[in-house]
């Protein structure tokens, strides 16, 4: 699947689980919340809040994504760059001081390509999620004080269909990239070493998998503060603009 293909894909999705928000009947949506200040700021509709974060996290999280899937997009980024599993750095300290450090680095490089291979797969999870998400959740990420409010309940209702997803994908591309292949090569060189004698193993796959999805949460994450505090022009619609206006106000009361 093409990085373009996904782009338009995902946001016909997202806005369709956003349409479908606006169409909810319920009192409890449909109902504005008070008045927001002296200054005679408008409430918004619960319809509103929820259909506000269900953008924001849409658009979070197809910048990470595009940000993330692409080639260097783990590797180059130094904030998600995946590092040598910790069961094996003492093997990549020994490995580099006699002068071996190339194969440190081609498994280092190869473990970031697997997870930028595997990081477009976490949008059908994603709108998944966004389609479950309540009016009460809505403004308890709006109204919480967490920056990162929305994006940890991403965390907390999709971490294991993330697993599940990426897995399997991340063991594909542990095979294509020949991760084993490099990680045998290192093992050996460093067990031939004198006075080595502690065996190194590590799960490359759960490795990968978790790293990756850690990655891509601190990226939503960035791309949701962004948004709370409208940099860069990041409250980008006027229905964003209008709910953290919105949210702005409460905070300053």
């Amino acid at each position: 699947m093409s990085l373009r293909f996904f782009q338009l894909n995902f946001a016909r999705r997202i806005g369709m689980v956003v349409a479908a928000s606006l169409t909810m009947a319920s009192c409890d949506v449909l109902t504005s919340l008070p008045v927001g200040g002296a200054d005679g700021t408008p409430g918004i509709s619960g319809m509103e809040a929820a259909s506000g974060i269900k953008q924001a996290l849409g658009q979070g999280l197809e910048k990470s994504i595009q940000t993330l899937a692409v080639k260097d997009g783990f590797l180059g980024n130094a904030a998600v760059k995946i590092l040598m599993p910790p069961e094996a750095q003492k093997v990549e300290r020994t490995l580099r001081s006699v002068g071996l450090g190339s194969l440190c680095d081609d498994l280092i490089t190869n473990l970031n390509r697997a997870a930028e291979s595997a990081v477009k797969e976490a949008s059908p999870v994603f709108v998944s999620a966004l389609s479950q998400l309540t009016i009460t959740d809505a403004f308890n990420i709006l109204l919480g004080g967490q920056e990162d409010a929305a994006t940890n309940f991403f965390r907390r209702t999709t971490s294991d269909q993330l697993v599940a997803r990426f897995s399997p994908i991340v063991e594909k591309a542990i095979g294509e990239h020949q991760i084993a292949r490099y990680w045998s090569t290192l093992v050996t060189q460093y067990n031939q070493l004198p006075l080595v004698n502690d065996k190194v193993e590590a799960d490359l796959n759960k490795y990968v998998t978790d790293k990756a999805i850690e990655g891509l949460f601190l990226m939503v994450a960035k791309e949701e503060r962004n948004i709370r505090n409208n940099l860069g022009g990041s409250r980008s619609t006027p229905l964003l603009q209008k709910v953290f206006n919105y949210a702005d106000k409460q905070g300053n009361q």
